[in-house]
């Protein structure tokens, strides 16, 4: 009767990971046989396991990636694309994130820019990070719809407060001209403070030519590329690749 009471109790407090141990141990006679320091030790590690498992989930859920099985330790660097492993290494502890700097990824479509940028979304979010993955057509039609109604700064607060903000298919066309304002206002809020990647098919030096106002272009251009550590990736397309687990 004393550990019904004992479980109606824990679940209350909603130390759920807790209770699910608890149970296991009850089941299991070879639990008995540990000492109290090693079964309480036992209850609160599932506790603190289960919890960050809760957490992890709604961080990838609250992200959007696009992939969002992809990550580190499946990257492919056997593919011949210009892919630096050691930049790659250092870039999987994501300290970067925490000096609020920024990455770039270019290359043609197939060379693994999104999923790159994904993997190192998950590996943040696995660092209790927050992420927030969005395709920059549909992030200037978010943003300019906020405009439009009004709630422009709030949506601006919110985007500026995820730790990682991956940015896809950047200059995929043209950007117009109601949307660079708001690019910029973006931009200029997450510099020093937040961390972004961007993935693009078109190279770096290129960028100029997709906004024709070329003082927000300056003005983009100077926030994101001076702090961004850049990888060009080049080659042929890995879609047709055996194996697509891996990129």
């Amino acid at each position: 009767m004393l550990i019904n009471q004992t479980l109606e109790k824990l679940q209350e407090l909603k130390l759920f990971g807790m209770v699910e141990e608890l149970e296991r141990q009850l089941k299991n006679p070879t639990a008995k046989k540990l000492s109290f320091e090693d079964r309480i030790g036992s209850l609160v590690d599932f506790e603190v396991t289960s919890r960050n498992n809760k957490k992890l989930a709604v961080l990838l859920r609250n992200s959007k990636l696009k992939i969002s099985t992809a990550c580190p330790e499946d990257i492919d660097y056997s593919h011949p694309r210009n892919l630096d492993k050691s930049m790659m290494l250092s870039l999987s502890n994501v300290d970067w994130i925490r000096h609020r700097t920024n990455v770039i990824f270019s290359g043609p479509t197939g060379t693994g820019k999104t999923w790159l940028a994904c993997a190192l979304g998950n590996q943040a979010c696995r660092q209790s990070m927050s992420v927030y993955f969005a395709r920059l057509p549909l992030l200037l039609e978010d943003l300019f719809a906020a405009r439009a109604t009004g709630v422009f700064t709030k949506r601006l607060a919110q985007l500026t407060k995820f730790d990682l903000l991956i940015i896809d298919d950047w200059c995929l066309e043209p950007i117009n001209k109601k949307s660079q304002a708001d690019l910029l206002e973006l931009i200029d809020s997450r510099v020093g403070t937040r961390s972004t990647i961007i993935t693009s098919q078109v190279p770096v030096e290129l960028w100029h030519d997709y906004i024709d106002n070329k003082t927000i272009a300056d003005a983009i251009l100077d926030r994101l590329i001076h702090s961004s550590q850049y990888l060009k990736l080049r080659g042929e397309s890995m879609r047709s690749k055996a194996g697509k687990g891996k990129k």
